[in-house]
């Protein structure tokens, strides 16, 4: 039976790293937080029992040293980045890491090879075919990929989601508006990494799929004119191979913002089938407890409120 009681983060200084540090903390693991020797970033985002170490991410010697003691890697590095991934893959299999769970998160990877949104995400899915690879070579190396669908509450903040315009008190929907979608806030994320590292035997060497909730962008729309008193009516209406067109065409000018409109278009068209069935959810396998999607949109209209 495997024990995983050290985790290096990797890359955690990003919008979600420091949510997955504080609940792994919280879970009670040793964690060391591996950022780039470049980073100027002096905010103390982690607990102080957190300890920081910097190294330059493409240097196999500096983080086979780092990750060595290691009985896990948590990467957290962002998508320009993410092929650099291979080298902490070889430097954590020499320096005998258990679990090795990559940048991944947000939307399934493994589903999207042959999609538009698969092209912006091809560094992705080669370092989980990569991951795959060295557990066949190594059983004592292991790998989790997590899927945990849209970061809700950080996408609501900033975006809406693209569905609500706060400001404007207005809404805009793709296709129907009617496909369901897994969305999972920041916290929850964290969560679920802390509990696949609890549960080491259960995930190893899977791509497991976790999430706060499902829900539409039409629900969405309802929850939050139920929680405000007021109507967000629908001004604007796009059709989901509009946005994949747009998207191509972005991608052929070398426009990395095509992955937006192709990320639009993968969760909300009519018919994408992305919603997790719950015997397909690991919630259960990992005693994840799913959230709720009025409380969470509660939050955050009471923070919109507070601001006006």
């Amino acid at each position: 039976m495997v024990s995983i009681k050290t985790v290096a983060v990797l890359g955690g200084t990003g919008n979600l790293g420091p949510s997955i540090v504080r609940e792994l903390v919280s879970a009670g693991f040793t964690v060391t937080g591996i950022s780039r020797e470049s980073s100027t970033n002096s905010t103390p985002i982690y607990p102080d029992v957190v300890a920081i170490k910097k190294v330059d991410y493409n240097s196999y010697d500096a983080l086979l040293s780092v990750f060595t003691g290691q009985d896990a890697v948590v990467s957290v590095i962002g998508t320009a980045a993410v092929p650099s991934q291979k080298i902490a893959v070889d430097a954590a299999v020499a320096a005998g890491v258990k679990r090795f769970i990559p940048s991944e998160f947000g939307i399934n990877t493994r589903k999207v090879r042959d999609l538009p949104i698969g092209k912006i995400l091809a560094g992705k899915i080669g370092v989980v075919d990569y991951l795959q690879e060295k557990a066949k070579e190594n059983e004592a190396f292991t790998w989790t990929g997590i899927t945990t669908g849209l970061f809700f509450d950080w996408g609501l903040e900033r975006t809406g989601l693209g569905v609500i315009n706060h400001q404007d008190k207005t809404s805009t929907i793709i296709d129907s508006g009617n496909e369901k979608f897994p969305a999972s806030t920041l916290a929850q994320i964290g969560r679920a990494v802390a509990k696949v590292l609890q549960h080491p035997d259960e995930t190893a060497n899977k791509y497991i799929a976790t999430s706060s909730f499902q829900l539409s962008q039409n629900e969405l729309i309802a929850v939050v004119e139920e929680l405000t008193g007021q109507k967000y009516p629908v001004v604007k209406k796009e059709k989901s191979e509009d946005l994949n067109k747009a998207g191509e065409e972005k991608l052929a000018a070398g426009d990395w913002r095509a992955f937006i409109d192709f990320l639009r278009a993968y969760n909300n068209a009519d018919g994408a089938g992305n919603a997790i069935k719950e015997e397909e959810s690991a919630n259960k396998l990992i005693g994840l407890e799913y959230e709720d999607l009025k409380e969470e949109v509660g939050k955050w209209v009471k923070r919109t409120q507070a601001s006006a």
